[in-house]
């Protein structure tokens, strides 16, 4: 049955605030989105449409919202752009609009002779002047000053690249392969039950000067819970601004040298136990994470010199608040526990007093949490200089995720910015056909403006620091995302827009001071235009060889393939190739419940799209009939070799020949999701050291290596 149409009111609302009424889905039918999703998304976004009555009244509210402000809550262009700005004051006043430069220096703004016709607001006439912005602005965030009779106003004015560059190595014909790698499931023998950052620098190392690599992709580090249970998955982190101390190697912290034979025995016995979870098939981060912290504790007590000191202090100032917040929250989660919902009521307002109260109890934990993050920000660091230095292009290229978890630091700490009462998912499409709900609370468009994009600058600039390049999963979240009410199916969501000049554009701006490429991840259902649109604005798509297909369906010739792509066999939401080409994604779906029409005709069809891949090997020359297993997966990746990709990337699951899907969409407790250890294909762990003596790694290498 479908469903009737919202009442134009109720339309006119949904379109001020940026929410879908309307939709094309993955098959290419019309979607009309009920009255009650958009009555709830509204709610959520602090719109009240629960009747005609208080809709009218809120659309009203939303005329009038610009006209209620002097200036804009921040205003984003692009490097010579001459945007004009309104500026809203008592009809006839006078004001004076001026720029301060964030490198210093002041700019005046020219008035534009144009008129605009005074509105009654609140009961008094206001007059709109228009002001042009410079077009030789330097890139940067700098601010916009109003002063008028009552006093002077600012707002952020942000100047973003028109275009981001590719890094020097990537000019002229040249081009980067690498690996792709889920960091926590690649263990060596030295790792405390997980893989840390002591083992990404020795495996960036040998991929640079034995196979010739460029970067290393690796999972999101964001933070995860400071207590157990810690979430698996590096998709829902606790926060996406901050890192995961899980990630630390504990003997390359500098005070360790200096400690006694007792306090390192101390250490060894954790390393110890710790390091026996290295046998275990499955990652048990719990375990590992309560030996690393104990010894992180003991470490956290030693004595520091002065110049290291006074490095700590100067990482905490630039952090500033918004690392308090989150020492705060860690430190609140150890004493208390999680989650916060259940938390005393004055203790989930993180400017209330009682938080302020509890700093006394809470200071020494605090600092320790503090000490966390200046800790793995410096072996971060490390590994990144020395994968540059190893030969690396790019060296160290870091994922971004959708967004945060619900109950997790940034939903305490930034809980004003995020929505409440809905949640990211997206809407059904072939690879899911139930639609998915992701449990994590959405940026609101509105207070994220109203922030000025600061928590999101922040976020960025963290990720990039020590970074020759970021994947943002799920890019297309930068345009629009996929809300779903709480009590609703996934089905039954909405989109939501966002500003993506502005989006776009800071991230551009960040990464361009990092000196950083961006991947965005494109794939599903994503509108045609967004795509010319990140391409004009210098973000890589990224390239699936099994999705890449022409206007006719057939698989696309490798000539064919985006120049401006990270081109890959598979992802981690696929099993690797060795079990793709099995089928083993079909017959884990099903045994899931995650189909909506009969094995047979899903298995069926997904036999016939690998055959036609396979063959367009044949065709090419590329692949022998009867071709063994292994010969299949060179064959798939000299393909890509093939293509004009700036980017190739071959899974470090495929180098050891793993069979397992990482992940399954759609699922939580159902399958071992981001639990999976690096394995060979009898399920078999493959520590490290085993993958860089392998033969088959580097045969697979020089697939991708030379075009």
């Amino acid at each position: 049955m479908s469903t009737p149409a919202p009442s134009p009111e109720l339309t006119e609302l949904a379109r001020a605030h940026g929410v879908a009424t309307e939709y094309w889905d993955w098959q290419g039918n019309h979607v009309v989105v009920s009255e009650s999703t958009i009555v709830a998304v509204l709610a959520a976004l602090g719109v009240d449409a629960s009747t005609g009555d208080r809709a009218r009244a809120a659309l009203e509210a939303a005329e009038l919202r610009s006209w209620r402000q002097v200036l804009p809550p921040v205003v984003v262009c692009r490097q010579g752009w001459t945007p004009w700005v309104p500026v809203h004051l008592d009809d006839g006043a006078s004001v004076q609009v001026w720029l301060t430069l964030e490198g210093g220096g002041r700019r005046e703004v020219r008035q534009v002779d144009r008129w605009v016709e005074s509105r009654q607001v609140d009961g008094r006439a206001v007059g709109e002047a228009t002001f042009e912005i410079p077009g030789d602005l330097p890139l940067g965030w700098h601010t916009l000053h109003a002063r008028l009779e009552g006093g002077a106003v600012t707002t952020p004015l942000v100047v973003t690249p028109t275009r981001l560059t590719l890094p020097a190595a990537l000019t002229g014909d040249h081009r980067a392969w690498g690996l792709m790698t889920q960091l926590y499931s690649v263990r060596s023998r030295r790792s405390w039950g997980v893989g840390d950052l002591a083992d990404l620098g020795d495996m960036a190392a040998w991929a640079a000067a034995d196979l010739g690599a460029d970067f290393v992709l690796v999972n999101p580090l964001h933070a995860a819970e400071p207590v157990a249970p810690m979430e698996p998955s590096p998709y829902l982190p606790t926060t996406r601004r901050f890192v995961n101390p899980i990630y630390i190697r504990v003997e390359d912290i500098p005070e360790v040298a200096y400690m006694s034979a007792a306090e390192r025995q101390f250490l060894e016995w954790h390393g110890d136990d710790a390091r026996a979870l290295n046998e275990s098939d499955t990652i048990d981060r719990d375990a590992a994470w309560e030996h690393k912290q104990v010894a992180l504790r003991h470490v956290f007590h030693q004595p520091r010199s002065a110049r290291r000191e006074r490095a700590f202090a100067a990482f905490c100032d630039r952090e500033g608040q918004g690392l308090v917040d989150f020492a705060t929250w860690c430190a609140l989660a150890d004493r208390l526990g999680l989650p916060w919902t259940e938390w005393p009521e004055e203790l989930r307002d993180p400017r209330g007093e009682a938080v302020a109260r509890m700093h006394h109890d809470i200071a020494e934990d605090v600092q320790f949490h503090r000490w966390l993050q200046w800790v793995v920000d410096q072996q971060l660091e490390q590994v990144q200089h020395d994968a540059r230095e190893a030969g690396m292009a790019l060296g160290v290229v870091h994922d971004l995720a959708v967004g945060v978890h619900p109950e997790g630091a940034d939903a305490w700490g930034l809980a004003d910015a995020l929505a409440r009462d809905v949640t990211v998912g997206a809407p059904p499409d072939q690879y899911n056909q139930m639609g998915q709900d992701w449990s994590q609370p959405p940026w609101r468009p509105d207070r994220l403006e109203a922030l000025g994009y600061a928590p999101y600058r922040d976020m960025l600039r963290t990720v990039l620091r020590h970074a020759g390049g970021i994947r943002v999963d799920h890019v297309i979240g930068l345009f629009r995302l996929w809300w779903v009410p709480a009590g609703k199916a996934p089905s039954e969501g909405t989109y939501v827009r966002y500003d993506h000049e502005a989006l776009v554009g800071i991230l551009a701006l960040e990464a361009h001071r990092a000196g950083a490429l961006v991947v965005g991840e494109d794939l599903g259902v994503v509108e045609p235009w967004a795509r010319d649109y990140l391409k004009e604005r210098g973000i890589l798509g990224t390239s699936i060889l099994w999705f890449e297909k022409d206007e006719g369906g057939a698989p696309l010739p490798a000539e064919r393939y985006r120049e401006l792509c990270l081109a890959t066999v598979t992802t981690h939401d696929l099993p690797p190739t060795a079990g793709y080409l099995a089928g083993e994604h079909i017959d884990l779906r099903e045994s899931l419940g995650l189909l909506t029409r009969p094995l047979e005709e899903e298995r069926a069809a997904d036999e016939a799209a690998r055959a036609e891949v396979l063959e367009v090997l044949h065709e090419r020359g590329l692949l022998r009939e009867g071709g063994s297993p292994h010969e299949v997966i060179e064959a798939l990746h000299r393909f890509l070799s093939w293509t004009p990709a700036r980017l190739l990337g071959v899974a470090v699951p495929d180098m050891t020949g793993d069979r397992r899907a990482m992940n399954q969409p759609g699922t939580d407790e159902e399958y071992p999701n981001w639990r999976l250890p690096l394995a060979d294909g009898n399920g078999k762990p493959v520590l490290l050291e085993d993958l860089m003596a392998s033969r088959w790694a580097r045969r697979l290498a020089r697939c991708v290596a030379q075009r």
